[in-house]
């Protein structure tokens, strides 16, 4: 299966942001999208917009903390579509707190939903595929997920690490077969988890959901996103010793 066939198409997290922004430029392009958020309502104003130019809309509320509602939905998105031939991992969540500072929940909600909640939704996807011998699996992680983070973002960046290490031993365990797992690591778009940031590496939603869009269409194992300038950054992050990265941070 090549990129163009991946004509039904689930995403999570689609009630707004990059997922909002992916489920338009998808439908625009004529694929059967399932879209799955908490939002019941604002899935639904977006459903009925999509519908007249994609070729079918399915929708399920979604929470992906809810552990045993995951593939439940799943399976009924896919019995919607008929299937399924790529699942994109975008719900996330962006809270935080300096841990040890008495805000622990914060930080537990970040990683149960960005990691746990993940995971809960690739066993889902990878069921699916693995009977039908073919899928593609897409893991939104974030650049934040290269180089620990300190302070606020120290729970974020270790759910979003957790979460591309995870793709990285299913890349190595489907190697070579039907079944795809690509990562995708957004830097800085513009969308309500980085709502306030001050920094000149912002881009716009639309800008960002283009290179998303076309990040996950060449189904590369790993893609930071825009690839200018992030590619290098992460580069940088990955290998820079301690004592300089940790300035970048």
């Amino acid at each position: 299966m090549t990129a163009t066939t991946r004509q039904k198409i689930l995403i999570t997290g689609a009630s707004s942001g990059l997922g909002e922004g992916m489920a338009r430029r998808f439908a625009a392009q004529g694929r059967s999208l399932a879209l799955a958020a908490r939002r019941l309502d604002k899935l639904e104003a977006l459903a009925a917009e999509l519908r007249p130019s994609a070729a079918q809309v399915a929708i399920a509320r979604l929470d992906v903390t809810d552990l045993d509602a995951v593939p439940v939905a799943f399976r009924a998105l896919a019995g919607e579509l008929g299937g399924l031939d790529r699942v994109i991992v975008n719900a996330g969540l962006g809270k935080g707190a300096p841990i040890g500072t008495g805000k622990a929940a914060a930080n537990l909600e970040t990683v149960q939903t960005n990691l746990v909640g993940a995971l809960a939704q690739a066993e889902a996807a990878l069921e699916i595929f693995r009977e039908q011998n073919a899928g593609h699996l897409v893991l939104v992680s974030s650049i934040s997920g290269v180089r620990g983070m300190p302070k606020a973002q120290a729970a974020y960046s270790a759910s979003k690490a957790g979460l591309t290490a995870l793709g990285q031993g299913l890349q190595a365990e489907f190697a070579g077969s039907p079944i795809r797992v690509s990562v995708v690591a957004p830097g800085y778009i513009e969308t309500d988890i980085n709502r306030g940031v001050k920094t000149s590496l912002m881009v716009d939603t639309d800008k960002g959901v283009d290179a998303m869009v076309a990040a996950i269409e060449a189904e590369k194992n790993w893609a930071p996103v825009p690839a200018w300038p992030w590619t290098p950054i992460a580069a940088a992050l990955k290998y820079l010793p301690a004592s300089i990265s940790r300035r970048m941070v």
